[in-house]
């Protein structure tokens, strides 16, 4: 065991490039899930929390119904969508680093979409009769209440970045675990302890916790900038 953990950290110290490789596809893949998680998310929780229609209250619960999707019932319907037989085979996207961002981009979307809700929500009750009484539509509205939360909401989308990067069902399922093409951290973890390679599992695996300790801290940050800076 200590000679496994000795060869993971010569890995890492000596910049391995299949270790890095996969780092870097792994960050890539959930970096770009998050930042179209959040085109989506953000807007479309902020309106949930401001607007008032029949079926609100339905919306609300999906959407933190969704938060808790199983990950490899997302990967199967995105399998299924891209699959040969499925209506979008013709893309041939399936087993390409394209289809494990499709597939994280639904798992993270539902995710800020109810946290952007919660916090907008708590935000309209302190801002919402100021804004209301200006006569701003309720994308204004929306538009005010994402900025004034700004801090808030980089915590959820950090906490929605943290389970992209951490997840393994999804993207074995859409990528394939490809070597030098599809294989992130989680994937190639699970494959390496498979085959006995605990040196290079290991090495992944610490990498995997920096990242997450380096999320959960940039989000402490953050979460105590804004309280010194706002109260």
């Amino acid at each position: 065991m200590l000679a496994s953990f000795a060869a993971a950290v010569s890995l890492i110290g000596t910049f391995d490039p299949e270790v890095i490789r996969i780092l870097l596809l792994s960050l890539a893949v959930s970096g770009s899930a998050v930042l179209i998680g959040c085109v989506i998310g953000l807007p479309l929780g902020a309106l949930v929390a401001v607007a008032r229609f029949p079926g609100r209250q339905a919306v609300t619960v999906l959407l933190n119904a969704f938060m808790g999707l199983p990950a490899v019932v997302v990967g199967l319907i995105v399998y299924l969508l891209l699959s040969r037989s499925g209506p979008l085979g013709g893309l041939g996207l399936l087993f390409t680093p394209t289809a494990m961002v499709i597939a994280q981009t639904m798992l993270v979307t539902p995710l800020i979409a109810a946290l952007t809700r919660q916090v907008i929500e708590d935000s309209d009750r302190e801002l919402g009769e100021s804004l209301r009484s200006l006569r701003l539509s309720r994308w204004q509205q929306a538009r005010t209440l994402l900025f004034d939360a700004r801090f808030s909401l980089v915590v959820a989308v950090l906490a929605a970045f943290g389970r992209a990067v951490s997840e393994v069902g999804a993207v074995l399922l859409v990528g394939g675990n490809i070597a030098g093409h599809t294989r992130t951290v989680t994937t190639a973890i699970s494959l390496e302890t498979q085959k006995g390679d605990l040196p290079l599992a290991l090495a992944l695996g610490i990498l995997l916790i920096a990242v997450v300790i380096a999320v959960n801290a940039a989000t402490t940050g953050v979460r105590a900038f804004s309280m010194r800076r706002y109260g």
